[in-house]
C-alpha cells in the first residue's frame, strides 16, 4: 500500500519517457543542487574547477519498470566526443568480476568468432578476449578509446558503432557493451537498433551488456551514485524490462562485483515481423516516389490535352494531394468543395480560391479529380443529386490516376451509379 495521501497526486505525477522501457509516467526520485560534470570535466586548475558550469540533476523514477533517470539530461552538455569517460578500478573484486565475464563470453563463442566491443576504452577487455581465442577477429569502436593494437586479429576504431553501417559489413557473432548504456539518452533505442539490424540481415548475434546497478543504492539510501554523466540508472527490473522490450531473447541475467553491476546475454535472433514491416515500408516509399513522377506526368497530359479540370476538396487530403503532385493555381485554378465553411477561402500553400461545388453545374468540366478516394462514392452520388455530370472522374490508386468507373479498385460499389453525361 502507498503511504501518500491522495492530495499529493498532483505533485507526484510526471510526464517523462523512460529510457529503459518507454513508459511515459514517472515520479520524483532525487532532486539535488546543480552540480558540475563529475567524470568528464578534468579541470587543470583550482580556478577552472570552481568555475565549472553547474548542471541540473532532476532524477525521476519510472513507475512501470523502476528505472531512475535524469529528466533534465542534455547529451550536448556532456563532452563525450572530446573527453573520454575514464573508468579506473584495479581492485581484486573487480578483477574477479572481469575474469568471470570473460569465461561466460568464451563459452558462447565459436572457434573463429567476430567480436565487436562498443566503447572499448583502454582496450584491455577486448585484448583479453583476442588473446584467449586468437583465431577470431576483434574490433573495438570508441570515438576516444585506444587506437593502437599489436595483435593482427585486433583492431581499434576511433568512431561510433552504427548498426546500419557496421552490422552488414562486420557481421559480428558477439557484441560487447560495458558501462556505455548508462550514458546514453535512449539505451532502449540503441539495443532495438541492433535487434532490427539482426532481423533485417537474418543473422543471430549474441550481445553482452553490462551497467551499474542501483538496487543496493536505493536500498541503502546512497546518493553518490547519481551524477550528471550517468543519465540512466538501472535497477535489475529496469534492465530486464529493457532487454525484453528490445526484441531480443534473454539468455542470462546476473550480477557482479557484489551486486553493484547487472549484466546479461541476449540473442538477437531477429523478429521477422520487424523486417517484414520494414520491407513493406520500403516498398511503399518506393511506390510513392514513382507515383510522384507518374501522376505529375498525367496531370500535365490533361493540361496539354486542353482538359478543363476541377479538384474536389480544398483542404486536408485534397490539399495534401495538390502539394505532393504540384497542382498549382496557374494550371489548375478550379477547386470546389461542398462544405460551405471552406467556400471563399483559399487552398493552403497553392492559393486556389475554393468555390462551392454547385459552381460546376453551370460551369461544366471535363475531369473531376477526387483526392480522398475513400469518399469518392459519396461525392459521385452528391454530384448526381446536384446535376453535376463531369466527363471523367479520376482517383489515385496504385501510383497513378485512374478512371473511377472503368478501372478496377476497391472504392467502387458493386453497382456504381454513374452520373449521366451532359448533353
Amino acid at each position: 500500500m502507498n503511504d501518500l495521501p491522495m492530495s499529493d497526486l498532483a505533485g507526484l505525477l510526471r510526464s517523462a519517457t523512460c529510457p529503459a522501457c518507454g513508459h511515459h509516467i514517472a515520479v520524483p526520485f532525487l532532486t539535488s543542487p546543480p552540480q558540475p560534470l563529475a567524470t568528464l570535466a578534468w579541470p587543470e586548475s583550482e580556478a577552472e574547477a570552481r568555475g565549472l558550469p553547474r548542471l541540473t540533476l532532476d532524477f525521476v523514477r519510472c513507475v512501470d519498470c523502476g528505472h531512475v533517470f535524469n529528466a533534465a539530461f542534455d547529451y550536448a552538455a556532456a563532452p563525450y566526443r572530446s573527453k573520454p569517460n575514464r573508468m579506473f578500478n584495479r581492485g581484486g573484486g573487480w578483477s574477479k568480476h572481469l575474469e568471470r565475464v570473460r569465461r561466460l563470453i568464451m563459452a558462447r563463442l565459436p572457434k573463429k568468432p567476430v567480436v565487436v566491443e562498443i566503447g572499448h576504452g583502454d582496450g584491455s577487455f577486448l585484448t583479453g578476449l583476442a588473446a584467449a581465442r586468437p583465431a577470431g577477429r576483434y574490433i573495438g569502436f570508441d570515438p576516444h578509446g585506444r587506437q593502437d593494437s599489436d595483435r593482427p586479429n585486433l583492431e581499434f576504431r576511433r568512431e561510433l558503432f552504427k548498426a546500419d553501417d557496421e552490422f552488414p559489413s562486420v557481421r559480428p557473432d558477439l557484441i560487447v557493451t560495458r558501462h556505455v548504456l548508462e550514458h546514453l539518452t535512449n539505451p532502449l533505442a540503441f539495443i532495438q537498433s541492433l535487434s532490427f539490424a539482426a532481423s533485417w540481415l537474418k543473422r543471430g548475434t549474441i550481445v553482452y551488456l553490462e551497467v551499474p546497478c542501483v538496487d543496493r543504492a536505493i536500498e541503502a539510501g546512497r546518493t553518490v551514485d547519481f551524477y550528471y554523466e550517468h543519465n540512466s540508472q538501472f535497477t535489475t527490473m529496469s534492465f530486464r524490462r529493457m532487454l525484453r522490450r528490445s526484441g531480443a531473447r534473454i539468455d542470462f541475467v546476473g550480477h557482479g562485483y557484489d551486486g553493484e553491476v547487472v549484466f546479461g546475454f541476449v540473442r538477437l535472433e531477429g523478429e521477422r515481423r520487424q523486417a517484414e514491416i520494414a520491407a513493406e515500408a520500403r516498398r511503399y516509399d518506393g511506390g510513392a516516389r514513382r507515383a510522384q513522377d507518374v501522376i505529375a506526368d498525367q496531370l500535365q497530359a490533361l493540361v496539354d490535352q486542353g482538359k478543363k479540370v476541377a479538384v474536389w476538396g480544398g483542404t486536408g487530403k485534397s490539399a495534401a494531394f495538390m502539394h505532393r503532385y504540384g497542382v498549382d493555381a496557374k494550371r489548375f485554378p478550379l477547386v470546389v468543395d461542398s462544405d460551405q465553411d471552406k467556400v471563399d477561402t483559399f487552398v493552403p500553400g497553392t492559393g486556389q480560391a475554393i468555390r462551392h461545388a454547385t459552381w460546376l453545374k453551370d460551369h461544366p468540366v471535363d475531369v473531376v479529380i477526387i483526392p480522398p478516394q475513400w469518399r469518392a462514392r459519396d461525392i459521385i452520388a452528391e454530384m448526381a443529386d446536384r446535376g453535376i455530370h463531369p466527363g471523367t472522374v479520376l482517383i489515385e490508386h496504385k501510383g497513378r490516376l485512374i478512371d473511377y468507373f472503368r478501372a478496377t479498385h476497391p472504392y467502387r460499389p458493386a453497382r456504381p451509379h454513374r452520373p449521366a453525361k451532359r448533353a
